[in-house]
């Protein structure tokens, strides 16, 4: 259970993981052709991947929190795992040069991190502490993707022999 007193942290994470979102589209759309199209490098994908992916738990773990008698535990539980997937499936194939292995590694600490909280408070579900890990979570999983959100607005994905053209 979520006490009264996050409501608001919640509500405003939520609301800020929705426009941190659409934000990303944008900037993945001032990009197409090197970061979503068929001719995207790898890390490109990966860079904007990890950083939708970490947006999204972030929205639905907020977002389920906001629903009165609602396990946090559970959700987060999910939701990390449902990221550990995404995360690994984004990276498993580039080559360690291509991957940002402190990005990964930061992603990978926090989902894990979320993780063991999640169940923690699955078992627990009325210890308030608990619901502050996940809360402090959720902003290392912001951090995560806005770092990466703005190395993809840099244009660090994009080989040097194609952003000259």
């Amino acid at each position: 259970m979520v006490p009264d007193d996050f409501t608001g942290y919640f509500a405003a994470t939520a609301t800020a993981a929705a426009a941190l979102i659409g934000l990303l589209f944008v900037a993945a759309s001032l990009r197409p052709e090197t970061v979503l199209g068929r001719g995207a490098p790898p890390a490109a994908q990966a860079v904007a991947g990890s950083a939708f992916t970490a947006l999204i738990n972030s929205f639905f773990v907020s977002l389920i929190a906001l629903i009165p008698n609602t396990s946090l535990g559970y959700t987060a539980s999910i939701m990390a795992l449902l990221s550990l997937y995404s995360t690994w499936r984004l990276h498993h194939e580039l080559a360690r040069h291509e991957a940002a292995v402190l990005q990964i590694g930061l992603a990978l600490l926090a989902y894990l991190t979320q993780l063991g909280v999640g169940i923690d408070l699955a078992i627990h579900p009325h210890d308030d502490s608990l619901v502050y890990d996940v809360a402090y979570v959720l902003v290392g999983s912001f951090a995560v993707a806005l770092r990466r959100a703005w190395s993809l607005m840099q244009g660090r994905h994009i080989p040097a022999d194609r952003e000259k053209t």
